[in-house]
């Protein structure tokens, strides 16, 4: 019997074959702030608030519109009449609209330097679940060789239990600590999941892809120097600046517009004895406001305040960021001497103490617990090791957040 598959019978296979339907992306720590940058969704909404400050700065600084008036009245007894057309504008007698255009590009600045922080935020975060990914992989690849050396020790019990030189417990022994081994890689393949799922959704993937994470980031090595590129603080300092003009602003509404008006009638009026005539008139008009009752302080002193505001926000922004960046150059110190003093000192010390209790069960000199113990410690200590690389690494990203670093 023959089949014949059609167009869509095989695009609905391709699509739907697990080997074939899942993308694959390689990704590295270096590649995480580009792929944000072109593919976060939060990001790219954000962008739109640059979009609205230069609409908004499009409709700053301009004059009303003018006006066009015109009456028209007519004597039902007679044929007398009139109709006058004129055109009215307004005109401000400060310089309000220079200044309302001022506000509005330091607004789109601000706006600029709000969309930067958004995505140094965002790539903080990526780069936070990928060093967690990293962390988990590596400690399933410690338990993997943990898992290699327990199935070695539990063969080689076996053996010897069948020649009846080990006691028969020591393998069913052998044999739960190999198992307490995959029940603990379960559990990191749980968290890499979840820590995946988290990472994904930041670089524009979808939820089936899989990602394959390539290289690691910079080695242990601290800095001393806290130089300050924050973008939230740009903007913060946008504002003020923003703010500082509203004022200059709001004093120049203390002067309402003139109104100036162009016009042009004509009047139709019976003249006895001489009849009906016609009279053209052209003038202008000119309405000035007078700042009696109201001289805008209220608004000016909202302005003032607000000013004010703004100031003290860029000097507790400031503040914190200062603090931010301290307390994490002062982890990365702390988790750096840990690290050290694993690498030079316990973990040799325990991987050569695990070295002679597997030498001296193996001549009979000590029970199985004793091996399985020193083992515990060793692999306790590596990933005590692998965990504090990770937080290392963490504090190192978060030091690099804090001082606006790409």
């Amino acid at each position: 019997m023959k089949y014949t598959l059609t167009a869509s019978a095989l695009l609905y296979l391709i699509a739907t074959h697990p080997l074939i339907a899942a993308p694959q992306e390689i990704l590295s720590y270096e590649s995480i702030s580009l792929r944000v940058h072109h593919n976060n969704p939060q990001l790219a909404v954000a962008r739109f608030r640059i979009d609205e400050a230069v609409g908004l700065a499009k409709q700053s600084g301009r004059l009303s519109n003018p006006t066009l008036d015109t009456v028209m009245s007519h004597n039902s007894r007679t044929s007398e009449g009139s109709i006058e057309i004129g055109i009215t504008q307004k005109f401000p007698l400060t310089n309000r609209l220079k200044i309302e255009k001022e506000i509005s590009s330091t607004e789109i600045q601000a706006a600029e330097a709000e969309v930067k922080n958004i995505e140094r935020l965002i790539i903080a975060e990526a780069r936070q679940e990928f060093v967690k990914v990293l962390a988990i992989q590596e400690r399933k690849s410690l338990l993997k060789q943990q898992q290699d050396l327990a199935t070695e020790l539990a063969n080689f019990i076996t053996e010897k239990s069948k020649q009846g030189e080990i006691s028969p417990l020591d393998a069913e022994q052998a044999k739960t600590a190999s198992l307490k081994i995959i029940s603990q890689e379960r559990q990191l393949s749980t968290e890499e999941t979840a820590a995946l799922g988290k990472l994904r959704p930041l670089l524009g993937l979808r939820p089936e892809t899989e990602v394959v994470l390539s290289g690691n980031p910079a080695g242990i090595s601290l800095t001393n120097n806290i130089s300050i590129q924050r973008p939230d603080l740009t903007s913060a300092k946008l504002q003020l600046r923003a703010a500082e003009t509203d004022i200059l602003l709001e004093e120049a509404n203390r002067r309402e517009d003139v109104e100036l008006s162009l016009f042009a009638a004509g009047e139709r009026n019976e003249d006895s004895p001489n009849g009906l005539e016609n009279e053209t008139i052209v003038g202008f008009k000119l309405s000035i406001p007078l700042p009696f009752w109201n001289n805008n302080q209220g608004n000016i002193d909202a302005a003032n305040a607000r000013r004010n505001r703004k100031n003290q926000e860029v000097k507790a922004l400031a503040n914190q960021i200062e603090h931010e960046a301290h307390t994490a150059l002062t982890e990365m110190r702390q988790w750096a001497a840990l690290i050290t003093e694993l690498n030079d000192k316990l973990l040799p010390l325990a991987k050569e103490q695990t070295d002679l209790l597997e030498k001296a069960y193996r001549e009979g000199q000590v029970d199985l617990q004793a091996v399985l113990n020193s083992r515990d410690q060793t692999l306790e200590l590596l990933a005590n090791q692998i965990d504090a690389t990770r937080e290392f690494r963490l504090a190192n990203i978060r030091h690099q957040t804090a001082s606006g670093k790409p």
